[in-house]
């Protein structure tokens, strides 16, 4: 049987032609990188740590009534998606002050915020995925202003299901990002969450030592990165804390 048709390579992960119409088998890479890919490095068991925890997301998103791309998992490092128009922007949703927003508004790090904020990133690596107003999106037609209300009621019941998942086993969500892709069931159009939700695309601190969790351990260089998402997992009882010493897998055909 013939290999299946790759249909896009990102940093972390691999999209193939699904088994049917409308969807896509996405593969999780081993690969981490940071600052645009200017850091890289290879961390065995991250794709199927990441893997895990976004179905166990995704699920749990799906069951509060929050849609979402995610179909079932195949493997390890697979799961199958819908297939969807993946609007060019990242949705960034902060708790606290960290990372690129500390430094631009010169805050400690950690400082709550008023409540919670939604920021729009322009997908674009080459730019360095630059933060955009509202007005831009609506101007260049990347979204409409229905969308974007949306877009921001969507990411808001994310953080309130991701908050308190994380609290509940002692992890404090700072920030988290998302994407939102288009759907059309005939001719009415649907936005759901796409892409993935893992520590790759979330800052997670513990909340009792305020040891980082998530991929600022590889930014910052703190330790093991699979050490890290391994606690995320085992916290929250999604795999045993050996299961990534697996090697890699051959894709099935």
């Amino acid at each position: 049987m013939a290999r299946r048709k790759l249909v896009y390579e990102g940093k972390a992960k691999i999209l193939y032609e699904g088994p049917e119409p409308g969807t896509l088998v996405q593969y999780f890479k081993d690969d981490a990188t940071a600052f645009n890919a200017e850091k890289k490095a290879t961390i065995d068991g991250k794709g199927v740590l990441n893997n895990r925890l976004s179905e166990f997301f995704m699920n749990g998103l799906q069951r509060i009534g929050v849609p979402t791309h995610f179909i079932r998992r195949l493997n390890m490092r697979e799961q199958l998606i819908r297939q969807v128009e993946i609007i060019p922007l990242e949705v960034i949703v902060r708790n606290f002050a960290a990372g690129s927003m500390a430094k631009r508004l010169g805050m400690e790090e950690g400082t709550p915020l008023p409540r919670p904020i939604v920021e729009f990133s322009y997908k674009d690596d080459a730019l360095g995925d630059p933060l955009v107003p509202e007005e831009y999106i609506i101007a260049f037609g990347w979204a409409t202003q229905q969308d974007l209300d949306d877009i921001v009621a969507l990411a808001l019941r994310v953080n309130d299901f991701m908050a308190g998942v994380m609290h509940g086993v002692g992890i404090k969500l700072v920030d988290f990002k998302i994407e939102i892709g288009r759907v059309w069931d005939n001719d009415f159009m649907r936005l759901i969450v796409a892409d993935e939700i893992s520590p790759d695309s979330c800052r997670l601190w513990d909340i009792e030592t305020g040891r980082k969790l998530d991929k600022d351990v590889f930014r910052r260089d703190l330790g093991d990165l699979a050490d890290a998402y391994t606690e995320v997992a085992t916290r929250l009882g999604v795999m045993p804390k050996n299961a990534t010493n697996i090697t890699k897998p051959t894709l099935i055909n």
